[in-house]
């Protein structure tokens, strides 16, 4: 088991579960997720298993959401399952947030929520906030690729926007600081990550489980496993070079034999800068990540099955 499956994450399940549950249906305890999505988000989520995980940090990291915006209230959490903290009855139009969403495209600084698991002085900012501690918060550079509004009810007030963001980028923090910029205040009411890397919804898997109701005494999710669910996980995992970009570079026997030492290898390679990471390819099996220095290939993480 060595790859990369996309999971489709439903509604009210945060990522551990999911990688939890396909712990649990592989029989398998190497498996970790590429990027943390809110529990109350939902959409594509890629799940690596064996030694793939030592891949998670060269997967490609845009994102793209549809994020649904609601104006006239906004939140301490700012989403929908935060507590009220400010209202306006202020009415406001399409074309409103359209001459707005401007500001918030290319490269911004962006403050993220105080209920999110950036850490300031070794604790995450929730931990903060669950005791009603505040603690000075440095604003993040992010970059925001497209930010389109694709449709908007003016009688209910909500907005769907499109987003295509870089790594890190809250998008609940966008939709409260654009209800600040309009004077109406807002929160995030449903999120769905559209994209993330190389994968995308439509090409997403369902988790083989039936997500059973919570009691007040349940401190996990309950749940219960499709009879068939190792063969739909296993039918669904991909190579991880389809998620990746780098480079593949073949490598010789005797190469092969140095890389899986951990000794850098000389290679006379065309069109790779000098700092590029790259894959290191023998026999039809990924051996490793390498990173070109320009005269040899410097072995990185080892991945020989």
């Amino acid at each position: 088991m060595f790859g990369v499956i996309n999971i489709y994450k439903p509604r009210g399940l945060t990522s551990h579960d999911v990688v939890e549950i396909i712990r649990k249906i592989l029989k398998i305890k190497q498996v970790g997720h590429t990027g943390t999505l809110d529990p109350f988000a939902e959409g594509v989520l890629p799940i690596c298993v064996g030694k793939a995980t030592r891949l998670i940090d060269y997967f490609d990291d845009d994102k793209e959401y549809l994020a649904t915006v609601k104006f006239g209230t906004s939140t301490d959490t700012y989403d929908t399952e935060g507590k009220i903290t400010k209202t306006s009855d202020k009415i406001i139009s399409a074309s409103d947030i359209e001459k707005n969403l401007v500001n918030f495209r290319g490269e911004i600084s962006q403050l993220p929520p105080m209920y999110s698991a950036v850490k300031v002085n070794g604790k995450k900012l929730y931990e903060y906030a669950r005791v009603g501690e505040t603690v000075q918060i440095e604003p993040r550079k992010v970059t925001i690729y497209k930010l389109e509004l694709e449709s908007f009810n003016e009688a209910e007030q909500t907005a769907k926007i499109r987003v295509k963001c870089s790594k890190g980028t809250y998008i609940r923090s966008i939709a409260n600081d654009l209800g600040e910029e309009l004077g109406c205040y807002a929160h995030l009411s449903a999120l769905v990550r559209t994209r993330s890397g190389k994968f995308n919804v439509q090409n997403s898997k369902k988790l083989p489980v039936k997500i059973l109701p919570k009691t007040g005494e349940d401190k996990f999710i309950k749940y219960e496993i499709f009879e068939n669910a190792k063969e739909e996980i296993l039918s669904a995992i991909q190579s991880p070079l389809d998620a990746l970009s780098l480079p593949i570079v073949e490598v010789e026997e005797n190469e092969h034999i140095k890389i899986s030492h951990g000794n850098s290898i000389k290679k006379d390679i065309k069109n790779i800068n000098s700092g590029d990471f790259l894959i290191l390819f023998y026999n039809n099996n990924v051996d490793a990540v390498g990173q070109f220095d320009g005269t040899e290939i410097k072995v990185k993480k080892v991945l020989l099955q």
